[in-house]
């Protein structure tokens, strides 16, 4: 009997095992799903505000289309990095514009949450709370942090997705335009569609305030198709992405430096009057030495 019970538990562990290794390979596909050539289109509604001042204006509907190459980076065990890249203008000589970058971590431990005003509070979580989950972390255009959150992926149903709600920067159709509130609480969805992907979001603004509770302004929907086209259509992107990809990989590792120091964040709106995206979108920055003192310039010291 005893024997029999050693033997169940061991035929456990391995079905246990199998299972595990089985949906983070589930996992992984569902993540790499989002690499390749899209026709993307953005739409975003303010649903609801909770102002009482009576000259309050919602933000506008907005709606913007494009063409979007996702180039897979990184395809390791427990990271996949994927690199968003606009391919705007007249498609025979069209003009590539770097844009947002996620990382996926398995069982990641290490996060950065937004926190107002280009902060961001670095946190350290348990290995019980992030088992079996992966992190989303997002990028700016310049690499530079936007927000991050750990979740789990759920296959059920003939379904793929993963949510989260997580404190993030405004975005840039509203920075320019509103500071009436400073954090977008965005729920976000990333689901797998037999066409592509989509990102739904139920966002609510929020105003942030030292010492006092958020108050939420008003309330947003965001729903972001990824319609999967040949990627021929792409190889602007594509070639785009070859001739820079060493300049990206500096500016990379030196990001990775800054986060890998594991303590709050906080960097300068501006140096000399400048944004950073501006610095190192200049088509002559392209050592490592000069990339590495642009960014350290932006990163506040205690």
């Amino acid at each position: 009997m005893k024997r029999l019970s050693v033997l169940s538990i061991l035929c456990l562990s391995v079905f246990t095992i199998a299972f595990a290794q089985n949906k983070k390979e589930q996992d992984q596909n569902a993540i790499k799903a989002m690499c390749g050539c899209f026709e993307v289109t953005f739409n975003f509604a303010e649903t609801f505000s909770y102002s009482q001042d009576s000259l309050y204006k919602p933000s506008k509907t907005k709606v913007d289309k494009g063409l979007e190459w996702a180039e897979l980076v990184v395809d390791s065990d427990n990271k996949i990095s994927i690199q968003h890249l606009l391919q705007v203008g007249n498609p025979a000589e069209p003009y590539i514009v770097k844009h947002w970058r996620q990382d996926w971590l398995y069982e990641n431990t290490n996060l950065y949450m937004y926190n107002a005003n280009n902060r961001w509070t670095y946190t350290k979580k348990s290995n019980d709370n992030v088992e079996g989950q992966w992190t989303q972390k997002v990028f700016q255009v310049d690499d530079s942090p936007r927000y991050e959150g750990s979740a789990t992926w759920v296959h059920v149903d003939g379904k793929s997705f993963w949510e989260n709600t997580t404190p993030a920067p405004l975005p840039r159709r509203e920075y320019t335009k509103r500071s009436d509130y400073n954090i977008t609480l965005r729920g976000n969805r990333h689901e797998i569609t037999d066409y592509g992907w989509v990102h739904d979001q139920d966002n609510a603004k929020v105003i942030r305030e030292e010492g006092t509770e958020d108050v939420i302004l008003a309330n947003e929907k965001g729903y972001n198709t990824y319609v999967k086209v040949d990627d021929s259509r792409c190889q602007a992107a594509k070639d785009w992405w070859k001739t820079n990809y060493d300049k990206w990989a500096s500016v990379r590792a030196k990001w990775d430096e800054v986060y890998n120091r594991n303590t709050n964040l906080e960097l300068e709106t501006k140096v000399d009057n400048k944004v950073l995206f501006k610095y190192l979108f200049d088509d002559e920055l392209v050592k490592a030495d000069a990339i590495n003192a642009i960014i350290e310039s932006f990163v506040k010291t205690k």
